[in-house]
């Protein structure tokens, strides 16, 4: 297959989209907590923490090469699905001339109690990559409970680039579920010639 021209990703009803692009990223951000806020007048200090907070994400995903953000908006019972996931693309990986297959990519991300394994989605092999992180570790979290983190990366075909879709939760007793949902996500994927 040739290199693609763009990507398809299919996402649940209330996903909120944000571009990553500088100039694109605010009004989007501006749109989420306005409309998260709607009708409480009386929490400005709580609206200005979140847009900054989701401004800082935004603002790092970009500057390490992503492309859009996705926050989940979901609830069963009430109860929220907090849920994020940040596509990334990244630059060609190589060893020599020669594009790092799924495989390597797979052997040289293996140990740090992550779970690696290759997986067949409709786009293509990819390599999964789950990990769980406590609070505290790694700098910490910022939540009181764990953090779940599934990392997919797809080869871009033609072009040794990877697409990585980095989804996060920090919902630990739902971990499981959450990651059969981002797999249903990932499986998704398709391209676009």
């Amino acid at each position: 297959m040739s290199r693609p021209s763009d990507y398809r990703l299919i996402l649940p009803e209330n996903w909120h989209r944000i571009d990553l692009e500088p100039g694109a990223c605010e009004p989007g951000i501006a749109r989420l907590t306005d409309r998260q806020f709607r009708g409480i007048d009386n929490a400005p200090h709580l609206k200005r923490q979140a847009r900054d907070e989701l401004l800082k994400a935004a603002r790092n995903a970009y500057g390490n090469g992503g492309i859009e953000m996705y926050l989940s908006l979901q609830t069963a019972a009430g109860f929220p699905l907090s849920a994020s996931l940040i596509v990334t693309l990244t630059p060609p990986h190589e060893d020599g001339d020669v594009n790092v297959s799924p495989q390597r990519l797979a052997e040289s991300m293996s140990g740090d109690d992550a779970q690696v394994t290759l997986a067949s989605l409709p786009a293509g092999p990819a390599v999964r990559v789950r990990r769980r992180t406590a609070p505290g570790e790694n700098g910490g979290t910022g939540y009181r409970s764990a953090v779940t983190n599934l990392d997919i990366h797809v080869p871009v075909p033609g072009s040794g680039a990877y697409l990585i879709l980095s989804f996060s939760t920090p919902l630990d007793l739902l971990a499981d579920a959450m990651a059969g949902l981002f797999d249903a996500i990932a499986g998704t994927l398709r391209w676009i010639p």
